[in-house]
């Protein structure tokens, strides 16, 4: 019986055992599986499947129906999108290009068999395997800040969708003359740019809205991408508004208590009314799972054609990999499926 390529789109999660099936003698094609269906992922899906002229079988593996960017993610906390000029689905992937999309989550897998666990079950089998998973978090980076904590009380908003949903809710419920805190995240991290241009998002949007409010910036880091061009921007547009505290004065040290919404700075407790901690990061936990990350929990790859130095058949695209000193950002991880689709 021939496999209908398009089973699993709406979530029809409860048939993904059907994958592990074998293909008719003499009939399979070889099979590429993409993990994540992100920047990195969907264009590297993209690319196989329209290159190969339908010789490779691509399926892409994401528990998302709805694909929210981070990138841009700032522009609607500032107020200037709305949520759903984020949102991207993956329908044209199937229907233009053939390719499978399982809406399950990928929590395992096993090199040697060349196999992709599934959460409801069942496996997927591949030949190469692209992984994708964008980032998570080291909790334990940022004193007091829990994996609980990071979508409800004190958001990280770092992966677009519902955390920046939240994070600006937060924002418009600050009372008049309130204070928001952004601790920002050590090296290596998303986006470096990102977490100041959410500085002058956040600093348009309560201008508009709460002009007496405070923002501060607690920071790991002497120095951060364009950082003067920023601290003078926030001068020019948001005059006293913004205090940014770097390590020489405890922004390295910081603790948080979502239960009181107090920061600790230098030892003395401040109150405030948002708290949006961005921790240390890795690669997504799928990357670890499969065993492919270093001891700094990212994914280190041969730059030349993303594959994985642990394993040939696997190839680490986006922010989950270590390749030098390419930034984490969409445009490295569109760049590096093109590579490695080729």
């Amino acid at each position: 019986m021939k496999l209908n390529r398009r089973l699993f789109m709406g979530g029809a999660a409860a048939g993904t055992a059907a994958f592990s099936a074998p293909a008719v003698m003499g009939q399979a094609k070889p099979r590429v599986v993409v993990i994540g269906g992100g920047i990195g992922g969907a264009t590297a899906a993209r690319y196989i499947a329209k290159d190969s002229k339908g010789a490779v079988d691509v399926t892409i593996i994401e528990p998302n129906a709805t694909y929210h960017t981070c990138f841009f993610s700032n522009l609607y906390i500032g107020g200037f999108w709305n949520i759903e000029d984020t949102a991207f689905t993956y329908a044209k992937l199937a229907s233009d290009y053939g390719i499978t999309i399982i809406a399950d989550m990928a929590v395992g897998v096993d090199r040697d068999a060349r196999k992709v666990a599934l959460a409801a079950g069942g496996s997927v089998d591949y030949d190469r395997l692209v992984i994708a998973p964008g980032i998570d978090f080291n909790y334990d980076s940022v004193a007091g800040w829990t994996e609980a904590a990071s979508t409800s009380t004190m958001p990280h908003a770092y992966k677009g969708g519902a955390g920046a949903e939240l994070l600006k809710a937060q924002l418009m419920a600050m009372p008049q003359g309130g204070t928001y805190a952004m601790v920002a995240p050590p090296n290596p991290y998303r986006c470096p740019p990102g977490p100041y241009e959410r500085i002058s998002m956040i600093g348009h949007l309560l201008k508009q809205n709460n002009p007496t409010a405070k923002i501060l910036v607690l920071d790991p880091k002497e120095n951060f991408s364009k950082k003067a061009l920023f601290m003078d921007g926030w001068e020019r547009h948001y005059p006293g508004m913004v205090t940014w505290i770097g390590p020489d004065m405890g922004g390295n040290t910081v603790e948080v208590r979502p239960d009181t919404m107090e920061v600790v700075i230098d030892g003395t407790a401040e109150k405030v009314d948002v708290c949006n901690v961005i921790g240390a990061m890795k690669a997504g936990k799928i990357a670890e799972l499969a065993g492919i990350t270093n001891d700094a929990g990212w994914a280190p790859v041969v730059p030349a054609n993303m594959k994985s130095k642990m394993d040939e058949s696997i190839h680490v695209l986006g922010d989950a990999s270590a390749q030098g000193d390419m930034p984490k950002s969409g445009f490295s991880a569109n760049s590096q499926a093109k590579v490695a689709a080729m």
